[in-house]
């Protein structure tokens, strides 16, 4: 989140904690869903004059995620929901060659 710091939003903002619970769910769901061995996994934060865009890249295009209904009681299934809570909007890109990239935009203050 120092990168965040860097263009004025503190540690502990709600735009700061909105992202690092995206990130945190991105790249989670990166390395469960999208691993290939040997291979890693990117994550990116990119400012546009009224969006921050969270990027993260994995090796398996052939696996995109899906945002459903988690089963009642389901132990998995809330991690995309969790994602476009705060998010204005997100989607899935598939990358040149492997892989895809998901991303989540946030509004900027």
């Amino acid at each position: 989140m120092q990168q965040l710091d860097a263009w004025g939003v503190p540690y502990g903002s709600g735009l700061s904690d909105d992202v690092a619970s995206i990130v945190a769910e991105l790249a989670s769901n990166a390395v469960l869903h999208g691993r290939v061995p040997g291979r890693d996994f990117e994550v990116r934060l990119l400012r546009f004059a009224d969006t921050l865009r969270i990027e993260v890249s994995d090796a398996r295009g052939e696996r995109r995620p899906e945002s459903c209904e988690p089963a009642e009681g389901a132990a998995s299934g809330y991690g995309l929901p969790l994602v476009a809570a705060p998010a204005a909007k997100w989607g899935v890109v598939e990358r040149n060659g492997v892989g895809k990239t998901v991303w989540a935009e946030c509004l900027w203050p």
